[in-house]
């Protein structure tokens, strides 16, 4: 009215406007200054605050957790006095505050600390007390309270209220009734089904860390090695994964399930391995029967439930796309894994899984992130709605966002999705997340009563025993279906977008900081291709590549897990485990070691093993014999031979290279094994070769010395001859002086003389020479050759 004066012209005078000011003046000074001299006016709230959480109150539980017409709700916990001083003549009260009209309403209630006189309700009269004359220091208190709904002065069209237990007391110190504590919680009330229900969908995670390794035994099954055996414990009765599928069998809930865990659990259940320091041990029959008894239960409990398995291993999507992409072929890790996805979880579940979403860490996406995910073929990526946000709405919009290309993105509700994250292992905790859970689902469907809306929930990956029970006791206090019904994701992402919603990802500076501290580094990808290298590099050489590829590429696909943040040693370790596996296998077709060679002539073969220790044949292989100097000493020809070998399981095999020599020296020589395509496999072997060539003058020198022996062998033949006959006929003279009448006698006929020695040349064997093994020298041929080894010629 005074603008409106004013701007006709006709305002109040100045006389006037100096009395208004003096009486304000007048008036407002003593207010003043009793605010300046009892500041207890002004500290009213926080003292009040504080004094009222003098006693800790605990609501442990409440029944019905949404109550209908007719029902009794009970309020059960605890008080305990965490003051200085005792509390006398006590009372413990029930106090029902007025309805709530929003979410934001219910986030500051779960907010608020401490008694408010301004806000909280005062105690209901329906509702009985609880004396309690006296509450020493530390000591706890039960209470259990009891009110027909009826007389909780509810509205008959339901809503969402404020439900809080006080005590009220008095301590030495302070001789009047105040309150010392107290606790809220939220009673969603609606007694007659809502004629617009929400949709929801609620996502049960099965997930865990890697446990097996790439190692395999030695058997025709290929048992598989585990790390370690903590994957038996979470499947013990009230083991964590037990619980899952206990508490998840008969919940209308999607599951949502890593193959990776199904694979190893039905690993175990087929005979398993424990690594045991240097080796490993058989796996226990109890712990055997155990996955069993699971994977028993798990394929029950998912008939006639829609469920969507993840790529294998659950790959850290966030990861590969701020640091993988930096290493070439990082992302056809993903592109197989998400192939493996479906025919395993078919195969153990014999059900047909949705293999098209794609998860990234906490809903976080960036369009980095969202271009990896669709990349192996992924067209639904569940977000949420702390990425994802929609400030200018006042209600919860549907969750399905297309962003075009045929990507859609499934935003779950972040306060839904978070709301059992914390400890709940203490029985208030649990509780008032429940309650807080219902009322906020309530609180959607009262948004917009005439909309009916699509809400999905993506809890964390993998919830403790505690968290999962939390989860199942909110779901079924859902499960009258007053103001939600279930739905599967498969249908969620499916249902008609909000046009109002929200299509925007953020930018990539907007990823949040404590999730991309725990992502693997760059080196871990380049660790995972430095390994699926040498994979390729080894597997051509495999007659039964079975063997190997898949526990060794499985691994691998385990090493870009999201279980791994957190834990950057442990994964660090994993990823040498692998490939130390892998260098063992490969290790295992090798070049025999050799001395050096010694080559007399002018031509020669030089033998080179090769020692296979595997347990099936390898082929593929090209064996290369390389010279240092061709001028002096040639392979077959020219400075460097090849030939194909092959090798069968547990043996060697020797390849004999055509040399020939054309000047003596030393020589090095190279031996390196090839695969088909040119890749050079296992380290080269290098030998030394001394030639010692037999020249035109050396040989006539030799035949000069072989020709003087053959001359000193007749001379000496000849004198032996000359004096055996002298010698003959000095016998016969002195055998004619003794008896000279054996003159008269006849000469006996002599027989005649045969030969002295047979030396005819006949047709031997030529000898092996060490250097120069069989073709097939057999497994014990492994041994570097002999130091004085010489080349066949």
């Amino acid at each position: 009215m005074a603008e409106a004066a004013a701007f006709q012209g006709t305002g109040p005078s100045p006389a006037r406007r100096w009395l208004r000011r003096t009486l304000t003046i007048a008036v407002g000074a003593p207010l003043l200054a009793g605010l300046l001299h009892n500041p207890s006016a002004s500290a009213k709230a926080p003292e009040e605050g504080q004094v009222s959480r003098t006693v800790d109150v605990s609501i442990d539980t409440l029944t019905p957790s949404a109550p209908v017409e007719g029902d009794t709700v009970t309020v059960t916990g605890t008080m305990t006095n965490r003051g200085k001083r005792a509390i006398t003549d006590a009372t413990v009260n029930l106090r029902v505050g007025p309805r709530m009209n929003s979410r934001s309403e219910i986030d500051q209630v779960a907010r608020r600390k401490g008694f408010r006189s301004d806000s909280d309700p005062q105690p209901l009269d329906a509702a009985p007390e609880i004396d309690i004359p006296r509450l020493d220091v530390g000591v706890a208190h039960d209470f259990r309270i009891s009110v027909p709904v009826s007389k909780l002065g509810l509205d008959d069209e339901g809503g969402i209220y404020q439900l809080g237990v006080s005590i009220t007391g008095q301590t030495s110190e302070a001789q009047y009734d105040r309150v010392l504590g107290i606790e809220r919680t939220f009673l969603p009330y609606q007694p007659e089904p809502t004629d617009k229900r929400t949709q929801l969908t609620y996502l049960w995670p099965l997930m865990s860390s890697a446990h097996i390794s790439a190692d395999t035994a030695s058997d025709d099954q290929q048992t598989p090695v585990f790390q370690d055996d903590d994957l038996a414990e979470e499947l013990r009765p009230g083991g964590r994964l037990d619980e899952l599928v206990t508490l998840g069998q008969g919940l209308p809930v999607t599951w949502v399930i890593d193959p990776d865990l199904l694979a190893s659990v039905d690993a175990m259940a087929n005979g398993y391995r424990v690594k045991d320091g240097t080796g490993h041990t058989a796996g226990t029959e109890a712990n055997r029967k155990l996955a069993e008894r699971w994977l028993g239960m798990l394929e029950k409990a998912v008939q006639g439930r829609k469920v969507v398995a993840l790529p294998f291993a659950d790959p850290d999507l966030a990861s590969l796309a701020h640091h993988g992409k930096a290493v070439p072929g990082s992302l056809e890790h993903l592109q197989s894994a998400t192939e493996l996805a479906g025919s395993t979880v078919e195969t153990i579940l014999h059900v047909q899984p949705a293999t098209d979403f794609a998860w990234p860490v906490d809903g976080a996406v960036d369009p980095s992130i969202m271009a990896v995910a669709t990349s192996a073929g992924a067209r639904k990526v569940i977000a949420r709605s702390d990425s994802i946000q929609d400030d200018d709405l006042s209600y919860t919009p549907t969750a399905a966002r297309p962003l075009g290309g045929g990507t859609t993105a499934v935003v779950s509700d972040a306060e839904l999705s978070t709301a059992f994250q914390g400890d709940m292992v203490r029985a208030e905790t649990s509780t008032l997340a429940v309650q807080e859970f219902l009322a906020q689902t309530l609180a959607i469907t009262l948004e917009q009563p005439q909309d009916q809306r699509s809400v999905v929930v993506a809890p964390q990956r993998r919830p403790s025993v505690a968290q999962a029970q939390a989860m199942a006791t909110a779901v079924r206090g859902l499960g009258a279906r007053r103001w939600t019904q279930p739905l599967d994701l498969v249908a969620a992402a499916a249902v008609k977008p909000d046009p109002d919603a929200s299509t925007t990802v953020p930018r990539g500076s907007q990823y949040p900081k404590r999730l991309r501290d725990g992502e693997l580094p760059v080196q871990a990808f380049r660790d995972m291709k430095t390994t699926r290298d040498e994979l390729d590099d080894f597997k051509v050489i495999l007659t039964d590549a079975t063997r190997v590829v898949p526990p060794v590429g499985n691994a691998i696909n385990r090493e870009m897990s999201t279980s791994w943040r957190g834990r950057a040693s442990e994964a660090a370790i994993y990823r040498v485990d692998v490939r130390d596996v892998l260098q063992r296998l490969t290790k295992s077709v090798v070049l025999v070691d050799k001395s050096d060679l010694t080559l007399s002539g002018r031509s020669a073969t030089i033998p080179v093993t090769v020692q296979n220790k595997l347990l099936q044949d390898v082929e593929g292989l090209v064996l290369r014999l390389s010279s240092s100097n061709k001028a002096r000493l040639k392979v077959d020809g020219e400075g460097s031979a090849d030939l194909p070998i092959t090798v069968r399981a547990g043996h060697s095999q020797s390849v004999k290279f055509p040399a020939s020599a054309n000047a003596n020296g030393q020589v090095s020589m190279t031996a390196q094994l090839y695969t088909v395509d040119g890749t050079p496999y296992g380290a080269p072997m290098t030998f030394t070769v001394r030639v010692s060539e037999m020249t035109p003058t050396v040989m006539l020198v030799i035949a000069g010395g072989v020709l003087l022996l053959v001359l000193a062998g007749v001379r000496m033949y000849s004198q032996r001859k000359r004096l055996a006959a002298r010698a003959a006929e000095a016998e016969a003279e002195t055998e004619t002086e003794v008896e000279p009448e054996a003159e008269s006698e006849p000469e006996a006929e002599a027989e005649p003389a045969g030969p002295e020695d047979d030396t005819t040349a006949q047709d031997t064997p030529a000898a092996e020479h060490p250097s120069d093994p069989d073709t097939d020298t057999g497994p014990e041929s492994g041994d570097p050759s002999s130091p004085s080894e010489k080349v066949d010629r």
